[in-house]
C-alpha cells in the first residue's frame, strides 16, 4: 500500500512540475539568434532523352521530342544550356529535324531542360 502512495506522488508531482515548466513563459534570447541552417534538399535526379525534334512553341519555348513511338515534351529556360560540339546555340537555333540529346528535370508534371546536345542524323549518344 505504501508503495501506490509514493507511486501517486510521484506521478503528481512529475505532472506538476512538467505543467509548470509548459506554461512558463520563454526567456528572451540575451544573444542573437543563430542563422538557420540551409535547408537541404535531396540532389536532383537528372533524367535523360535522345531523339528528334518533332514541333517548337517559340512563345512558350518548349519543344517536342520524339524517339520512335515515344515523344516527351520539355520546357526551355534561360538556364537551359544549348551546345554543338563546343559551340553555344540560342533556343532560335534549334530547328524541327534536328538530332537532340537532353538532359532535364521533372518538375512537377513538366520536363524542364538542364542541357540539350544536337548531333548530326543517326550520330547519337551511347545510352548506359
Amino acid at each position: 500500500m505504501k508503495k501506490m502512495i509514493l507511486l501517486v506522488v510521484m506521478l503528481t508531482l512529475a505532472a506538476f512540475v512538467l505543467g509548470a515548466v509548459a506554461a512558463a513563459p520563454p526567456k528572451e534570447a540575451t544573444t542573437a539568434p543563430a542563422l538557420a541552417a540551409p535547408a537541404t534538399t535531396a540532389p536532383v535526379k537528372m533524367q535523360k532523352f535522345t531523339g528528334e525534334i518533332k514541333s517548337m512553341d517559340a512563345m512558350a519555348k518548349s519543344i517536342v521530342v520524339t524517339q520512335g513511338k515515344l515523344e516527351k515534351s520539355f520546357l526551355i529556360t534561360a538556364d537551359t544550356k544549348i551546345t554543338k560540339g563546343k559551340q553555344a546555340l540560342k533556343f532560335e537555333d534549334l530547328k524541327e529535324g534536328l538530332h537532340i540529346h537532353i538532359e532535364y528535370v521533372k518538375e512537377m508534371d513538366k520536363n524542364v531542360a538542364a542541357t540539350i546536345k544536337t548531333y548530326p542524323p543517326k550520330a547519337h549518344p551511347k545510352e548506359k
